[in-house]
């Protein structure tokens, strides 16, 4: 087979195995590339080359370890599954991934944000995305019919791992959207892209800049991405009280050591804790 009959052949298996849209593309471009990067086709490549490769993300390319991770599945997925070539996964590794604590925006960082925006559509996406704790690709592929104002919730379809689920719409939430309904009149897709004759929704890199667009015109200088706005949502939640074991439903989390995650951003004066040390005796000023 050539590089292109070898990419045919892993759409094919993805499609029969139900992944997800995403990660059939995802497992497609990481492939490609592969394959690229050599110039032969997978079938004349081995672990050896598979090595090398994420040596050269990680070392010369300086890609992130989640970056890293995606390419490792994929090429996994590619020799696994299509090529039917068994692999030693102790010569292929995955990325060590180091979770740091992530820049959180306070409520009146997002409260700039949506007053930097130039028009009412793009301050729409940015308040769903935080008014819902939404992930990028789900405020992207959102229609008009996943909103329900009777029940007030937000059905998002096919979300991570393929799953539905029913995320908050919050009365704010609810008022804007009306006003952008009435200004805009979306038909299939809620948000559609600006590319004319497409007729699709709008992408999630056209919602990535345009999130980077505001955060620089709101003067705010913390390391944030849109995701920021989703870790934002369970924050805010936690700081104001709300129990966990909700925040972890409306997060669309399968376990709950996912949520747990957010304790580590919550304010410690929120908490209400005296440490130890003050509840000893004996300790004056000089």
């Amino acid at each position: 087979m050539n590089q292109d009959e070898i990419l045919a052949q892993l759409k094919f298996d993805m499609e029969l195995r139900g992944l997800s849209i995403h990660t059939q593309e995802e497992y497609l471009t990481k492939s490609k590339i592969f394959q690229e990067h050599f110039n032969k086709p997978a079938t004349e490549l081995g672990e050896k080359e598979i090595r090398e490769f994420l040596h050269y993300l990680s070392v010369t390319k300086k890609l992130s370890p989640a970056s890293i991770n995606t390419y490792n599945s994929g090429l996994r997925f590619l020799y696994g599954v299509t090529l039917n070539q068994s692999l030693n996964y102790k010569q292929v590794p995955r990325h060590r991934q180091l979770r740091k604590i992530p820049d959180i925006l306070t409520t009146d960082e997002v409260q700039r944000l949506f007053d930097a925006c130039e028009n009412l559509r793009d301050q729409c996406i940015l308040m769903t995305i935080y008014g819902a704790g939404l992930r990028l690709s789900e405020v992207a592929n959102l229609k008009v019919s996943d909103i329900d104002s009777q029940k007030m919730r937000i059905l998002i379809r096919n979300g991570k791992g393929g799953k539905d689920r029913y995320a908050l719409l919050s009365q704010s939430n609810l008022h804007i959207l009306r006003k952008y309904w009435k200004s805009y009149h979306p038909k299939e897709w809620l948000f559609y892209s600006r590319v004319k004759c497409t007729g699709s929704h709008i992408t999630t890199k056209a919602i990535e800049n345009l999130f980077h667009k505001y955060k620089s015109k709101a003067g705010i200088t913390k390391k944030a991405t849109v995701h920021t706005l989703r870790h934002c949502f369970a924050t805010h939640l936690l700081d104001s009280g709300t129990n966990i074991f909700h925040i972890k439903q409306l997060l669309g989390h399968s376990n709950i050591r996912s949520t747990c995650f957010y304790l580590h951003l919550l304010r410690l004066d929120s908490l209400n804790v005296t440490s130890p040390l003050d509840m000893l005796g004996g300790f004056t000023d000089d």
